[in-house]
């Protein structure tokens, strides 16, 4: 190589003002103000805002208390504050961790030296020293020496990708294509080098650069979450039934006035005062029914739900960056999963050892036949360019160099190295016009290679007892068939006594064995993926190797089951349009020599669809489909860029972590249904009372303040007693729902319905019975009484919704929360209700407030009593939807 000089700094500095610099800018941390304004965005809160502001004009106009509008607007803030916070915990947690990464260095030519620079600091025009290792810094072209690169962080193909110097004035290619990446001279941002050492001459740099590219192209809109999907169409539905309540029930008041009054006639004649008086009562009644049919506790149980398992996830391996991309992991219809690194383990490894006769020696068990162990190391470890460093680690080689050398290990390695009996008097290295490299030590000649070029000169095999028997070439053929229709390469090792000749196999070659050679299927990955299939999830790889390869680890690994099941090529998926790729989409299981513009358009189809869609990688070629995928799940040790665009990070690249975000969303999702069916039979019934109950002479059974205290007290805590409900294994046998599902499904309409209903008829009696009320002295105690009933049956109702089935009181001890909120809330109500007992004339205010009174142990037990009756009557409303619902 001649002399280089590179740049100097005036040209350095140049180069940077003219092309920019090499820095691919991160996205802007996430605030917590950022956060807390899109909170207001939820259709929810939108609703909670309007019903704050409409109670604050009602109060300065005299007919509402200030408690109601300052209760709903804390519920407001702290929603905001908590998510706000999750979000900015959670971006922190990534940031942490992509900044415990110490920055990539290159060695670059400066003023004649090579200097160890940062590679944020390239610039156009560096000539930057690549050896085997190393990632590529810039795009750009080589321009001295030779390598073997693999591109799987670009293209997702583990192959290796041999390079060669071109002139200095060679184009940098414009137009970048799936054929670019294997050209003979373009280097990519990304990219590592496998073998050999080079000269880059850069060419891009940052923005510019494809990884660039890729990172502009990751800022476009993400789409709605299922579940934000699902809560904007429950919240139209709650205002549209609100709203149309409302005013029925204010209309049906007005007319009881009219009715009581003999007619319109004898009800025109009270007076316009009079009957201004009714019409506002009958507006105070509608906004009231308003207040109790929006469920505002549920923004707040989401984000504290989104939370609390935020934080749990991180001990299971998954790092989640965008809080509701947990909850949209369980709504999974369709994951696509790179095959690199995530169904595969990203490197070459020997996954198979057999002998000339096609038997099967575990790559284990190797120690256990001596005479084919020693030939077979010397074959290796004196005849590779790989070695181990100090840190314990392979380096240089070619893939399969490193992969050998990895099954040799390190002890062999270095007793050899340090061996003199072992010494190398001549050796040929590896080149692909002979197919095989050769080393003579001693009186022997060792060979490793392609079989094909070995088993040309072999007459006989080494045994699994040591001795030497005759080749049978059909057996040893068949045997290699075998393992090529699974995507392994396989290498052959022998020895001969004839001496080394160039460019020559020598005659009478003993063969020691065949090694098969692949990025095997991680072994976890296949339990995985089976798990996720039997979710209902349908699994589809898609990867830049060929279709022939792809093929067989999809068998491998379990994705592959039936001659259903597609399995087809980028070129085969371009030729087919929309439509015609939307009728076979069940079906595919395989995409293979996939480019990054196959990988979004099968997002785009699938949402199309209405399916919920995933994405796995850890290229910079996956980046722009895990962004516009629902949850992109991106892997801890992939690229930055990969990071930045998804939702998840799997910290350990396990396909189990993955399974495990699954299970969590849908247990998070679970938990926020069994919260919806806890507070909207509250708000059912609180609706129901507070419109019918006048009609019965009971004016305000429920006060404003009661139903504060249920939206505040009532909700918030019961946002953690059933948000920490445990993730039960019956979730994954659930089939998965759709984007459009609502959130409310008919059996929980039942529920919802007849439990109000039941809460209703319960309220009723008790209010309107003459037994009921000869437990009490005064009608204020009889009424704070009710307001007990109320709150209890809401409480007992928790059980209910614990399990679809009869098993509320299973797992307690797996959500303790659950238990100490529900005697917290029933402790809470009781102080508030007796706490002008207390010699403090301060805290008769409460009281005051809450329109409470003491009363005795005969009341609290008659209303403890009753309320309990909700978890018998769902018993028996379960019992009968089975019969009827089978």
């Amino acid at each position: 190589m001649e002399q280089l000089h590179g740049l100097k700094q005036s040209e350095v500095t140049e180069s940077r003002e003219k092309y920019g610099s090499n820095v691919i800018p991160d996205s802007e941390p996430t605030t917590f103000w950022k956060e807390f304004r899109e909170t207001f965005q939820d259709p929810m809160i939108r609703i909670l805002v309007a019903i704050a502001l409409l109670m604050i004009v009602m109060f300065f106009f005299g007919y509402a208390q200030i408690y109601e509008p300052l209760g709903t607007i804390v519920a407001i803030l702290v929603v905001a504050f908590v998510t706000a916070r999750t979000g900015v915990a959670s971006d922190s947690k990534y940031r942490d961790l992509k900044n415990s990464v110490k920055k990539e260095q290159s060695k670059v030519y400066r003023d004649s030296i090579i200097r160890m620079i940062d590679s944020d600091d390239i610039v156009v025009g560096d000539l930057v020293l690549l050896q085997a290792g190393d990632k590529i810094p810039a795009d750009g072209i080589l321009v001295y020496g030779h390598l073997s690169v693999n591109n799987a962080a670009l293209n997702g193909e583990t192959e290796e990708c041999h390079k060669e110097a071109v002139d200095k004035d060679q184009p940098f290619p414009e137009q970048i294509t799936g054929d670019t990446f294997v050209d003979g001279f373009s280097l990519f941002r990304g990219a590592i080098v496998y073998d050999g050492e080079g000269v880059l001459l850069v060419k891009k740099t940052g923005l510019q650069t494809m990884m660039g590219h890729m990172a502009l192209e990751m800022q476009e809109e993400e789409p709605a979450s299922p579940l934000q999907v699902k809560l904007s169409i429950l919240a139209g539905q709650i205002s549209k039934i609100g709203y149309t309540g409302a005013v029925v029930i204010a209309l049906l008041y007005m007319i009881h006035f009219v009715i009581l009054a003999g007619g319109p006639a004898a009800y025109m004649v009270q007076g316009w005062q009079n009957i201004f008086m009714d019409v506002i009562n009958a507006l105070t009644l509608a906004i009231v029914i308003i207040v109790c049919a929006v469920p505002e506790g549920l923004p707040l149980m989401i984000s504290l739900v989104l939370m609390q398992n935020t934080s749990k996830m991180l001990d299971h391996n998954v790092l989640v960056r965008k809080a509701e991309g947990i909850e949209t992991a369980g709504a999974l219809n369709i994951l696509f999963s790179d095959k690199t690194g995530t169904i595969t383990k990203g490197e070459m490894e020997v996954v198979q050892f057999f002998s000339g006769d096609g038997t099967i020696i575990d790559t284990k068990q190797i120690n256990n036949y001596p005479d084919i162990r020693e030939k077979l190391h010397v074959a290796i470890g004196k005849n590779t360019s790989s070695m181990f460093d100090e840190h314990h680690r392979v380096i240089s080689g070619n893939a399969t160099d490193q992969a050998l050398m990895k099954f040799l290990g390190e002890d062999s390695y270095l007793k050899m190295k340090e061996d003199p009996s072992l010494e190398v008097f001549a050796s040929q290295k590896f080149n692909s016009s002979n197919k095989f490299s050769q080393a003579q030590i001693g009186g022997l000649t060792y060979y490793k290679g392609a079989p094909e070029r070995l088993l040309q000169k072999a007459d006989r095999y080494m045994g699994t007892d040591g001795q030497l028997h005759p080749l049978d070439l059909s057996c040893i053929n068949q045997r290699i068939d075998t393992l090529a229709k699974k995507a392994m390469r396989v290498i052959a090792f022998g020895y001969s006594e004839e001496p080394l000749q160039e460019n020559c196999i020598s005659g009478n070659l003993v063969l020691i064995g065949m090694a098969a050679i692949r990025d095997d299927v991680r072994p976890e990955a296949r339990i995985a993926i089976h798990d996720v299939q039997k979710a209902g999830i349908q699994v589809v790889m898609i990867t830049g190797d060929r279709l022939e390869t792809a093929s067989a680890i999809a068998k491998d690994a379990g994705l592959v089951h039936s001659d259903e099941d597609v399995c087809l090529t980028s070129t085969m998926l371009n030729s087919m349009s929309d439509e015609e790729v939307k009728k076979i989409l069940p079906h595919i299981r395989v995409i293979a020599r996939a480019l990054p513009t196959d990988k979004s358009r099968m997002v785009r189809l699938c949402q199309e669809e209405n399916l919920v869609v995933g994405m796995t990688g850890d290229g910079v070629n996956d980046s722009p489909a895990l962004k516009r995928a629902d949850v992109g799940f991106a892997m801890g040790s992939g690229t930055e860029a990969a990071k930045e665009a998804g939702k998840i990070v799997i910290l350990d690249d396990n396909f189990n972590s993955i399974k495990d975000a699954i299970l969590y969303g849908r247990t998070i999702f679970h938990n926020i249904l069994k919260f919806c069916k806890f507070q909207l039979v509250i708000n059912v019934a609180a609706v129901l009372v507070s419109a019918i109950a006048p009609f019965f002479g009971v004016d305000e059974p429920l006060k404003v303040t009661h139903l504060l205290f249920v939206n505040l007290v009532m909700d918030g805590l019961g946002a953690m007693m059933l948000g920490n409900e445990p993730a039960l294994p019956e979730y994954m046998d659930e089939a998965p729902r759709k984007r459009t599902d609502p959130l409310v499904s008919r059996s929980m309409m039942y529920q919802i319905g007849i439990m109000g209903i039941w809460l209703t008829v319960l309220s009723l009696f008790y209010l309107t019975s003459d037994w009921t009320r000869s437990f009490f002295e005064t009608d204020k105690q009889f009424l704070t009484s009710y307001f007990v009933l109320f709150i209890a049956s809401a409480l007992f109702n928790g059980f209910n919704v614990r399990d679809d089935g009869f098993r509320i009181f299973g797992h307690l001890k797996e959500n303790p929360d659950f238990l100490k909120v529900f005697f917290l809330i029933l402790f809470i109500q009781f102080a508030i209700i007796n706490v002008s007992l207390l010699p403090v004339k301060a805290f008769t205010f409460i009281s005051a407030m809450f329109s409470c009174v003491p009363f005795g142990v005969r009341g609290w037990l008659l209303a403890y009593c009753m309320a309990f009756t909700m978890i018998p009557v769902d018993m028996i409303r379960k019992a009968v939807m089975r019969i009827f619902y089978k």
